[in-house]
């Protein structure tokens, strides 16, 4: 069962930008990570690898959870708000749950569910 100081540095880390860092930190070697219905990507060096493409083509997102963790046991679930820079004048938002499966204070299961329609980038107000 994860100690809620440890879930709560995750967050810190995930809301400060740093998430392959986080991920270094608190993912098992051995961690899955799914999107909705997709298949599960598995193995700590994939799922880092993938989150270095989504950042090298998204640039900086920003993240803030937007409650807080949920604990049960081995089980977090996060709700999450992430922004992503899109065309001059325009941001894409995204709001998730993250479903969480930690092993200690390792995270070896992650799914996330979320509508890809948010992902539309949005004009910026202004």
């Amino acid at each position: 069962m994860p100690k809620r100081e440890h879930i709560e540095a995750f967050v810190r880390m995930v809301e400060a930008g740093e998430f392959v860092e986080a991920m270094e930190a608190y993912y098992a070697d051995d961690a899955t990570m799914q999107e909705n219905d997709e298949p599960p990507r598995a193995g700590l060096p994939a799922l880092i690898a993938h989150e270095r493409k989504v950042l090298a083509t998204a640039g900086r997102s920003q993240a803030r959870c937007l409650t807080p963790p949920v604990i049960d046991g081995d089980t977090v679930v996060l709700h999450w708000e992430f922004v992503f820079p899109s065309p001059p004048g325009a941001t894409a938002r995204l709001e998730e749950l993250a479903f969480q499966t930690w092993r200690g204070d390792k995270l070896v299961r992650e799914r996330f569910f979320y509508d890809p329609r948010q992902m539309r980038p949005v004009p910026s107000a202004g």
